[in-house]
């Protein structure tokens, strides 16, 4: 079973839409009423992205985080979802000067499981990965963004930092993570 973590993203109703379009079956929560004692009950998580910083928010979902990875268990973080998973990791995030907002290119820099072909996304961010955790691979970027596609080396771990829900190739990546 899929859990669906909103984050708070205005883009997550267009997430819900597509997986169950697709009649991928997931469930849906908050951080707020996360309780992780039921973690082992979920497969896989999406992280959403986010409007606003908040400790709770990134408590949980960084929680999330380390259960995936200690249980080898599916995860893609979307945006802030890409952020939180490389800071929980060890890695580094920087606000940008202008927010990426608009149509982006993503070029594959490494074979995986998830996608193999250049990609047209949609870019809506204020920060993003500076520095990745020597855990995480960069598998995909763009003329803006070094990191825009991100994963734990083995494992099927996920970040994007773009928002794949708002494109077709973005759906296909997100189907593709749900069918591992």
């Amino acid at each position: 079973m899929l859990l669906v973590v909103d984050n708070g993203s205005i883009y997550t109703p267009h997430l819900e839409n597509f997986l169950l379009e697709k009649n991928i079956l997931f469930e849906k929560t908050s951080p707020e009423k996360f309780d992780l004692t039921f973690a082992e009950k979920y497969d896989s998580f999406i992280l959403s992205g986010r409007r606003k910083n908040e400790k709770l928010t990134n408590l949980v979902n960084s929680k999330i985080i380390i259960h995936s990875v200690k249980n080898n268990k599916k995860l893609l973080g979307i945006c802030y979802g890409a952020e939180i998973l490389s800071l929980t990791l060890g890695g580094t995030i920087k606000k940008l000067d202008l927010t990426q907002k608009g149509p982006e290119e993503i070029s594959i820099l490494k074979e995986n499981i998830l996608i193999n072909k250049k990609l047209n996304v949609f870019e809506s961010h204020g920060f993003e990965i500076s520095k990745l955790p020597n855990c995480l691979i960069s598998i995909g970027s763009s003329k803006t963004c070094k990191h825009e596609l991100i994963q734990y080396d083995g494992k099927p771990i996920f970040g994007t930092q773009f928002h794949p829900e708002m494109t077709s190739d973005g759906k296909d990546l997100i189907e593709k993570f749900c069918l591992l």
